[in-house]
This record gives structure tokens, sequence and C-alpha cells, in this order.
């Protein structure tokens, strides 16, 4: 039986990598539109064309325009996933601000060092809701995570109390805001000191958050305030 026409290779490049590559350039292309603020105007022929592809390209891989802002946040969201668990997990032997200098490297190495994925992911893209609700679901995960360790190193029902839910948010609110500050340009300092002061006050204010906790836990009152 004779391959179909999808499946074959051209030039010793297999179909499913020709794909591959056509959605990986509008993707790259989206990316860009959105970092520039330009997706409000933005239509299948004007992507496709940037892309240097025929529009039926676009909808072997997409839809419409909001699979493919979503996709461009999905990307992102995966890689910074991606990239702060596996470090995280590779230095769950070495001491707690080993771990955080870690993760918060991976993170600024996927957001600080492509200015275009810091201002969609972290800044926000006009013109994209459903981007925007990938991107909030995206930094919720963040914060489980962040909730997670603290609650694991410091051993605090942090459940219990209100901070389990403002303080990761403050914490990711703050770290978001100075990376992008720092792709931007307005922070001129070296990526390395970035991370040595985001590392720092992440486990300075999870060391507090954790010690008002147990106040809070200690004095029952105080407690049933914090919940109202």
């Amino acid at each position: 039986m004779n391959p179909s026409i999808n499946d074959r290779s051209y030039g010793g490049e297999p179909a499913a990598e020709r794909i591959r590559r056509r959605r990986a350039s509008l993707l790259d292309v989206a990316l860009t539109a959105m970092a520039e603020d330009r997706w409000r105007s933005a239509t299948v022929a004007g992507i496709c064309a940037e892309a240097g592809l025929n529009k039926r390209y676009f909808y072997e891989s997409f839809p419409d325009l909001d699979a493919l802002s979503s996709g461009v946040i999905d990307e992102i969201a995966e890689e910074v996933g991606g990239a702060a668990v596996a470090t995280y997990l590779a230095s769950l032997d070495r001491p707690l601000d080993e771990q955080a200098r870690a993760a918060v490297d991976a993170v600024v190495g996927v957001l600080g060092t492509d200015r275009r994925k810091a201002r969609v992911f972290l800044g926000g893209t006009a013109g994209a809701p459903i981007a925007h609700a990938r991107r909030d679901d995206a930094i919720r995960g963040l914060t489980g995570i962040l909730v997670d360790h603290a609650r694991a190193i410091h051993d605090v029902e942090l459940e219990a109390d209100s901070l389990a839910s403002t303080g990761p948010a403050f914490v990711i609110g703050g770290t978001a805001h100075t990376i992008l500050a720092w792709a931007e340009g307005t922070i001129d300092i070296t990526r390395r000191q970035l991370v040595e002061d985001i590392t720092d006050l992440w486990l300075a204010l999870g060391a507090k958050a954790a010690d008002i906790a147990d106040a809070r836990r200690s004095a029952p009152d105080a407690g049933r305030a914090s919940q109202q």
C-alpha cells in the first residue's frame, strides 16, 4: 500500500516533522504579535504571511486564532513548569536555599531571557481572553507548588490560615513583576544577582509567613479573625 500524501517524506523530512516545524513557526509569529500588542488586529492570513506559510497549513494545527493564542500560553507554561519541576526534583537532597535558587534560576532562564515570553506570560496580552484564562491557570499551578513546598519545609498547617492563599499569590505576583521588569531592562542588574535577590526574598517571606501562621494558631481569637 502506498503511503498517503500526508505520510510521505520530502527531502528526507517526515510528514510529522514538517507539521511540527510549521506549527512551531506559527507559534513563534503569534508570540511576537502578542508581545508587541498586535494581537487585536491579527488575522489568520497575516499570521501565515509572517510565517511564510499557506493558510491551509494554519488549519492543520489550529482551528482558529484563539486556539493559536492558547497554544502560545500553553507552550510557555509547560516550559516554565517543566523547568521549575525538573530543577526542583533534581535538588531535593540539597539545602532549602539551594532548592529555591535553582527553581528561581530555571524560571528566569525561560522568561528572563526571551522578553516576548515574559511580556505575554507575565505582562498580559490584550485581545486574547482564552490566553488570559490559560495564563491564570498556569500561575495558580505555580502557586500551588509554592504552597506545598512551604507546608513541607516549615511543617505548618498553612491550609488553616489565610496566608495559604494570600502568601503564595503575593510572592508569585511580586516575582512575576520583578522578572518582567528585569527582562524589559527596568531593573539593571545581572541575572545572577536577580536570582539571588528573588531567592532571598522567597526564603525570608516564607519563613515569616510560617511564623505568622504559627502565632495565629497559638492565639485562637486572632486565628478566627484572620479567616473572617
